[in-house]
């Protein structure tokens, strides 16, 4: 297959740029001035795509029969929903123990009630549920924050218990305060009806938690505002921004203050888009790629909507790249390139890849959202992002009328993320990496990869467990996933990779009619490993995978090791080669005479885990019987 032209320039740079290579972009605000964009501005919420709640017939077109019976259903589920509370001690546990859930699951349950209920009303307009959603919403306001307990040692007090004093803006907060301005937009003329209290109690509550934190706090991490070299921008600032975007276009009507309010969201998310490069890829996986560019996706679609169009970045080649990403990240029957925080497993959200196709012209992306959905139609989803679960009912029809397929290029060369994805013609899918140790939900896994075979994963990355204060603190390369001796990597002089910045690869090499790809590891390890260079290389035959570690050292005071993850049934008994069979699909790993094989069983307790590999996993470590300065390693997969 022919590669896209700007990955064919790519491939000329051979030695990539520095690991946080942040550009002044700036594709927001160079689009247009604040001044322009104070006339381009579609005031009064008239920029709404969706039907007004009393437009009956505009609601009976745009929903099938399908998915009003099913929002209808699902509503019904919610007229004797209990509210529930979420007490003092559900925000103290998380400090207490690190414990997430106990606050989060009843925080996350009462707002999938509301976002539940507003569907189920828009669907039938008879008023039925109008009653349990006042219930909704005025519960809502009357807790005293919206943020999550993992995110509210942002507060100045550094603990885990709201303070009333203080209203920080975290991803739940943003997302409530979303939710409860589409249903302010929507439902504020029947609320009235009621007690215009409702209405006026969630414009203030809105106002207070995210309008007035957003205008008046700049060093929120997340809006970049203050951002120095070194330092992470990740999902959090589209995500956030887009939440901010809809409360202000749906709920300030004087000009000069959304102007201002707008303009500060393109200052931030300006900051994120110059964080990622250019090349387009995730550095953070597909699991986040819908909270990363699919977020970004979201924000810049509210802009183009509450600009009439005028004010779009969609025809930015970039913008396509970063949409294209979770296409080519994607093997087969579920199972995706999980680097960083990313499960094994999954795919993407369809609707979202359609959506974000259809606006940067990518037919790779529209088709690759109808192939995810093997031949069952679109639903429209409900949980707690309202905007796109409006959106899935503005598109579904188109999304349910499109042809599947799934076509990528042989290879996919991302040159400054350093990520490269090979195929040939015989169902082998390489990903490999090169990178840095302080990427966006970073894994100490410079030089790392994943073999699929139809589809399957044979050597593999393991993923990311269940989320936990350990997991965002000084602890987490404590966490087994997290460390290169848990990746498909060698233990240098019995050392591991080690956390930052500077231990990255270097002199990264992609050959795309090889099929090679190769990286100085070496400067992923500290100084103990005492390692000069060591130049792991990739080449991906018709039916086979060659992988060539090539060093040199400064002293030998240790065995090396190297190290490989599987699963399925593994045979070390033969001298010289390893038998791996997953599901029927087997495959040898055949090692240099001078090793010796062991086979460690990882236990799994970890749901998270758990659900992707089973009960276990191994850990295939094979270790050099002889220590030597210089030489070189050579492990054939056939």
């Amino acid at each position: 297959m022919v590669l896209r032209t700007w990955s064919t320039l790519f491939l000329l740079l051979l030695i990539t740029t520095a690991s946080h290579a942040y550009t002044e972009r700036n594709l927001l605000q160079n689009a247009v001035s604040k001044e322009q964009l104070k006339e381009i501005l579609v005031m009064d919420a008239a920029w709404v795509p969706y039907p007004a709640y009393a437009d009956r017939e505009g609601w009976n077109a745009m929903l099938s029969d399908k998915d009003k019976q099913a929002l209808i259903r699902a509503g019904e589920k919610m007229l004797n929903y209990r509210w529930q509370v979420v007490r003092a001690t559900d925000y103290l546990e998380y400090e207490r123990s690190g414990e997430r859930n106990i606050m989060q699951n009843p925080y996350e349950a009462n707002r999938k009630a509301i976002s539940t209920l507003m569907m189920a009303e828009l669907a039938e307009g008879k008023g039925r549920f109008v009653d349990q959603l006042i219930n909704g919403v005025f519960f809502s306001c009357e807790m005293t924050s919206w943020v999550l307990s993992a995110h509210l040692t942002r507060q100045s007090t550094k603990r885990s218990l709201p303070d009333w004093r203080e209203q920080v803006i975290d991803l739940g907060s943003g997302n409530y305060g979303s939710l409860l301005a589409w249903v302010h937009y929507f439902f504020h003329d029947t609320f009235d009806k009621v007690d215009p209290a409702i209405s006026l109690r969630i414009r203030h509550s809105i106002q207070e938690r995210i309008m007035d934190p957003f205008m008046q706090n700049d060093r929120e991490w997340w809006m970049a505002f203050h951002w120095k070299p070194g330092e992470i921008i990740n999902n959090w600032n589209p995500w956030c921004n887009s939440n901010i975007l809809q409360c202000f276009l749906l709920l300030e009507n004087d000009r000069n203050k959304l102007t201002e309010a707008v303009w500060r969201t393109m200052q931030s998310v300006d900051k994120f888009i110059n964080f990622v490069k250019s090349d387009g890829a995730c550095e953070e996986g597909p699991s986040y790629w819908g909270h990363a560019a699919g977020k970004m996706y979201d924000y810049l679609q509210i802009l183009s909507n509450g600009t009439n169009g005028k004010l779009s970045l969609f025809n930015d080649p970039m913008i396509r790249r970063m949409g294209e990403y979770i296409s080519r990240s994607y093997v087969g029957n579920g199972w995706v390139v999980n680097f960083a925080d990313a499960s094994a497993k999954g795919g993407g959200d369809a609707p979202l890849i359609y959506r974000y196709g259809k606006a940067v012209g990518s037919e790779e992306m529209i088709h690759f959202a109808a192939y995810l959905l093997q031949g069952k139609r679109p639903t429209i989803q409900l949980g707690s992002d309202i905007f796109r679960t409006l959106e899935c009912a503005l598109f579904n029809k188109e999304l349910e009328q499109t042809a599947p397929e799934h076509n990528i290029p042989a290879c996919t060369w991302y040159p400054e993320t350093e990520f490269c994805y090979f195929t040939n013609n015989n169902g082998w899918f390489l990903a490999t990496k090169g990178g840095f140790n302080n990427e966006s939900h970073n894994h100490n896994d410079v030089g790392t990869f994943s073999l699929y075979i139809n589809t399957l994963p044979m050597l593999i990355d393991a993923g990311v467990g269940t989320y936990t204060r350990q997991t965002f603190s000084s602890e987490r390369y404590s966490i087994w996933t997290m460390q290169s001796n848990y990746h498909n990597l060698p233990v240098i002089n019995g050392v591991p990779q080690r956390y930052g910045q500077e231990y990255k690869a270097t002199n990264v090499v992609c050959r795309e009619k090889q099929r090679y790809f190769s990286a100085d590891i070496s400067t992923a390890y500290p100084e103990e490993a005492a390692v000069k260079n060591w130049i792991r290389s990739y080449k991906l035959g018709n039916n086979e995978l060659t992988i060539t570690d090539k060093f040199s050292l400064k002293e030998a005071k240790a065995a090396n090791q190297v190290n490989f993850l599987s699963w399925g049934k593994i045979d070390i008994s033969r001298a010289g080669k390893v038998t791996i069979e997953v599901k029927g699909q087997k495959v040898t790993l055949e090692y240099p005479s001078n090793f010796k094989a062991t086979l460690e069983t990882i236990e799994l307790p970890d749901p998270r885990l758990s659900k992707v590999w089973g009960e276990q996993i191994y850990r295939i470590v094979l270790t050099d019987t002889q220590q030597k300065l210089n030489g070189s390693y050579k492990f054939v997969i056939k």
